[in-house]
């Protein structure tokens, strides 16, 4: 594994590199891990790198990993830097004939994440975009009960994804903790057209597509700015209609005092409905068509293969965020040993790819779209 981005002070850098070898399949052997030359040898030597493996900017890493024997080069690169840069590194390394890893949103565009799927399918390449929330097990088990018709066909989707972290000024207050996080989040440059919307609404929209299996057809944004001069939105609202003539309701919003990280996705069918929360992820509620309700627990029998793959504990022993994230790499390196063995690949470890990447793109696109518009609904 090589990694651009995640150095000293990164969060998700940490969060990659700890997910990637929680199973013992992956180990960090080189990176370019800040635009600073002197940070990212910092990160490498804090991180056990030598000196050698440790690159002062992405272009010299792809340059001498590349001139490297095949057998001491880097297989893939975790691609963790801001928004805006994610296309011109993922494309050099898939150029350069290197897999790719690559945080959401894709890209800032959806021409520049059509262009990294093209470029990917064109190379052979194996694209992974960390949609960490559908490595959950229940929520693969969710995806089962919907996709099963255990619940009937889909009527009503809600989809919540509240934060509070940015209730405030944040990005301005170089004293306050999370600094550098809020600054290039709330930047359009570096972050794309979407600010809430793009950074956790991303995540709700595919989480929605994964569990059900529904397109978006149309929707209706209302995206606001309530922080006074801030550019992006830290608020966002929106109505979807589904290719089946299901309705859904979407809210991603980082303004919301008080709250943590609660994303969480309720399903209704015409036999029953499923309510899960990322912060209770190791229970899935659901109920049948009389109403009655169960609760549904990881680890325990009868939940769907899928989840019980995604599943390294007992039943009574938490598994959570980087156990979730870590079955992203784990489909990821399936795809990766059966490309190296010549073998059909089909992802049924359902790891999302580039092209959930740019669904994931167009769908910011569109909502911030709607909001400048002055039609009710746009189409996807």
């Amino acid at each position: 594994m090589g990694m651009v981005g995640g150095g000293e002070g990164s969060f998700i850098g940490a969060v990659h590199r700890t997910a990637a070898a929680l199973d013992h399949r992956c180990a960090l052997t080189a990176g370019a891990f800040s635009s600073d030359p002197a940070r990212s040898t910092r990160s490498g030597r804090a991180l056990g790198l030598p000196d050698s493996r440790t690159y002062r900017s992405w272009q010299e890493m792809i340059d001498r990993e590349s001139a490297l024997p095949a057998d001491q080069r880097i297989d893939f690169v975790s691609v963790v830097t801001p928004n805006d840069s994610h296309h011109a590194i993922a494309r050099a390394f898939i150029d350069a004939g290197f897999h790719v890893v690559c945080d959401k949103p894709i890209t800032t565009t959806s021409a520049q994440a059509h262009d990294l799927v093209e470029a990917a399918n064109a190379k052979g390449a194996v694209f992974c975009v960390t949609y960490n929330y559908t490595g959950y097990p229940l929520v693969r088990h969710a995806r089962h009960l919907c996709r099963s018709g255990a619940i009937g066909g889909v009527r009503k989707v809600i989809v919540e994804y509240t934060q509070g972290w940015l209730a405030s000024a944040l990005e301005r207050s170089e004293s306050a903790g999370g600094f550098k996080q809020a600054s290039w989040r709330t930047d359009p440059a570096q972050a794309g057209a979407g600010g809430a919307i793009g950074d956790i609404g991303s995540h709700a929209e595919h989480l929605t597509r994964f569990v059900t299996g529904l397109e978006v057809e149309a929707l209706c944004a209302d995206l606001t700015s309530f922080v006074d001069g801030r550019a992006l939105d830290d608020d966002a609202s929106v109505l979807l209609r589904f290719t089946n003539g299901a309705r859904g309701m979407l809210t991603a919003s980082q303004i919301c005092v008080g709250q943590e990280n609660n994303l969480r996705l309720r399903v209704w069918g015409e036999k029953g409905a499923l309510d899960w929360s990322q912060e209770t992820p190791n229970e899935l509620r659901a109920w049948n068509e009389s109403g009655a309700e169960q609760v549904i627990r990881r680890g325990n029998a009868g939940l769907a293969p899928d989840a019980i793959r995604a599943t390294r504990l007992p039943p009574g022993h938490p598994e959570a965020f980087y156990e979730a994230f870590a079955n992203i790499y784990a489909g990821f390196f399936e795809a990766l040993a059966a490309r190296a063995n010549g073998t059909p690949f089909t992802n049924d470890a359902h790891f999302p790819t580039a092209h959930d990447g740019l669904i994931g793109v167009r769908f910011i696109e569109k909502t911030v779209e709607n909001t400048n518009s002055n039609q009710k609904w746009t189409g996807l």
